[in-house]
């Protein structure tokens, strides 16, 4: 028989079946930040508001997503990743129920924001932090895959709720992703009842403090610093996923084809996280990180000049391709840097100050369409951001390698 010790090892089979399962926790619990994309048409000719108005429910999912992974991070520093599991297959279950149930837009927002939204949360920081424990020479790869559920979401349930609008309407389809995640996730939470051991913790909280050493920065300001980048970064990132959809209603090409474009965008997006993995398995988390930044500012320049039918499926893959890897690496970075034991709500933190962006780029960029009539100045607006990203990102990899030459 194989020892316990060693059955349950870093990087062993029982590792990479928990991240078999946290890539289904991933895309059930965060059906929530995509669909409510794709109905935004809907729901702004049912509320009769205007396109910012119609991304207040967006905004509202993206806090409470921000929200629910620095708490369920911290549940699951304390208690494991079981609780938040089961926490998201209860919470989520009926925040879709009451979504579909909703009588104004303040209600269908109020649901996403405090249940669907926070109990996503389960399913994106708290899960990459509980894979970084159980992976150590595969943990860039790991934690890129771990983090890829949100994207598999983003392909599968743009899908189903297109397919939901076509044959019932918005209302029937929340109810009934309701009673989908409700079954699927609460059972599933019982197999990640297994923690990681006290030993391998330890010896992930030396290798960070010798790290830490090197770069010549606190904790405290390590997490600031990579705070502000998420938030920079993914109000940029927020632009094309979030508006897409209505993008493409605007320019005639409907709402279907809006749906498929981000559909495709999330797909290659998940290519993109492998080969950030495997990258950053080699040269680290900030060098990859900075590739990423610089190379979603280049798609995003892109779709300044192309909007055409065609053009804007190529654009929007070269935008999934250049721009998937980038959130994970974050993470990586918390784990080179930061006390493993807390990584559950150091992760949280900066996830949900990408959350925090997506929410206000979304919303911002609905505000520019209303007062322009036009995508461009947010198109604009996105790059600006990136290039703040950017230039942190980069600093601090400037900051680490006198320091590395020095011991080297």
């Amino acid at each position: 028989m194989v020892p316990e010790d060693k059955r349950y090892a870093p990087d062993s089979s029982y590792a990479w079946l928990r991240l078999a399962m946290a890539l289904v926790v991933g895309t059930v619990a965060c059906a929530g930040t995509w669909s409510v994309v794709v109905v935004l048409p809907a729901v702004q000719a049912e509320f009769g508001t205007l396109r910012a108005g119609a991304s207040l429910p967006y905004t509202c999912v993206m806090l409470g997503f921000g929200a629910g992974n620095i708490v369920m991070g911290r549940v699951a520093d304390r208690y494991g990743m079981m609780v938040p599991v089961l926490i998201a297959g209860v919470g989520a279950g009926l925040g879709f129920v009451l979504a579909g149930m909703s009588s104004n837009l303040w209600q269908f927002a109020l649901a996403h924001g405090l249940l669907i939204g926070f109990c996503a949360g389960a399913g994106f920081g708290p899960i990459i932090a509980d894979l970084s424990h159980w992976f150590r020479r595969h943990r860039g790869l790991a934690v890129v895959l771990g983090a890829s559920g949100s994207y598999l979401a983003g392909m599968l349930w743009p899908q189903v709720v297109t397919w939901g609008l076509a044959h019932y309407d918005w209302r029937v389809t929340h109810i009934g992703i309701g009673i989908v995640t409700a079954a699927v996730l609460i059972p599933l939470s019982l197999f990640f009842r297994r923690q990681p051991a006290a030993g391998h913790l330890a010896v992930d909280e030396a290798a960070a403090s010798s790290a830490r050493g090197d770069l010549g920065l606190t904790p405290r300001q390590i997490q600031l610093l990579l705070a502000v980048a998420g938030f920079c970064c993914c109000i940029a990132m927020s632009m094309p996923q979030v508006h897409i959809v209505a993008y493409c209603g605007d320019l005639g090409y409907g709402v279907a084809r809006g749906a498929e474009m981000l559909s495709l965008m999330l797909g290659l997006g998940i290519i993109s996280r492998v080969l950030s993995g495997v990258i950053s398995d080699r040269i680290g988390g900030a060098p990859t990180l900075a590739l990423g930044a610089l190379m979603q500012g280049v798609a995003l320049f892109l779709y300044l000049f192309f909007d055409g039918l065609t053009s804007l499926y190529i654009v929007s893959g070269i935008f999934g391709l250049f721009q998937g890897g980038i959130v994970p690496m974050y993470a990586v970075i918390i784990r080179e840097y930061l006390p493993a034991r807390e990584a559950g709500v150091r992760i949280g933190i900066v996830m949900s100050s990408t959350l925090l962006g997506m929410a206000a780029g979304g919303y911002v960029s609905g505000l520019i369409y209303d007062l322009s009539n036009s995508y461009r100045l947010a198109f604009l607006n996105g790059l600006a951001w990136n290039l703040l990203n950017l230039a942190i990102v980069c600093w601090l990899m400037m900051k680490a390698r006198p320091r590395a030459a020095v011991a080297a």
